[in-house]
């Protein structure tokens, strides 16, 4: 992993196709807000799956606190496309078949030169992209829990929103 992905470090704005078959930004995908983005080996992992059905029980919460959740894998979109409908997630997923954002960022996997998959690093992301938090789940007691996704994402509002105490303030 490059030295740039760690807290204090700015995510690269990376160019890639979505579940949907546009292309996009990153920052475009965020649009300002936090966000968890969160790489993946592949659909056919069941560390994978299991985590996946965690983050879609938290995806209503995201969603209504103006947080992202965005997902990255090296399937092809039309896999990636699959995968999200068939666990029900709502949030934008990335491809990156060509491997290119995970070569770029030093993320693939070492001992699966089959899949040569990403490995499995959440990145709890600030409105301008830079690292909050990071998680790495190669093994599965490595990947965040959702309470520590909610508090990950609870600081950066207490840091970025100006009026988060303004209704204490007023009482």
């Amino acid at each position: 992993m490059i030295a740039e992905l760690r807290p204090g470090g700015e995510f690269p704005d990376c160019k890639l196709t979505d579940h949907a078959g546009a292309v996009r930004l990153l920052s475009e995908v965020t649009e300002e807000h936090a966000s968890v983005l969160h790489c993946y080996r592949g659909w056919w992992c069941p560390k994978e799956q299991e985590f996946m059905r965690r983050l879609v029980d938290f995806q209503d919460e995201a969603e209504v606190a103006y947080s992202r959740i965005v997902s990255l894998t090296v399937d092809p979109p039309e896999i990636a496309a699959a995968f999200r409908a068939g666990i029900g997630a709502r949030w934008t997923f990335l491809s990156d078949p060509d491997r290119r954002v995970q070569a770029e960022l030093d993320l693939e996997e070492p001992t699966d030169p089959v899949h040569r998959p990403y490995l499995p690093y959440s990145f709890v992301l600030q409105p301008d992209r830079s690292i909050a938090a990071v998680f790495n789940g190669y093994w599965y007691w490595g990947r965040p829990t959702m309470e520590e996704l909610r508090r990950s994402l609870r600081e950066i509002f207490r840091r970025t929103r100006p009026d988060w105490d303004a209704q204490a303030d007023a009482a």
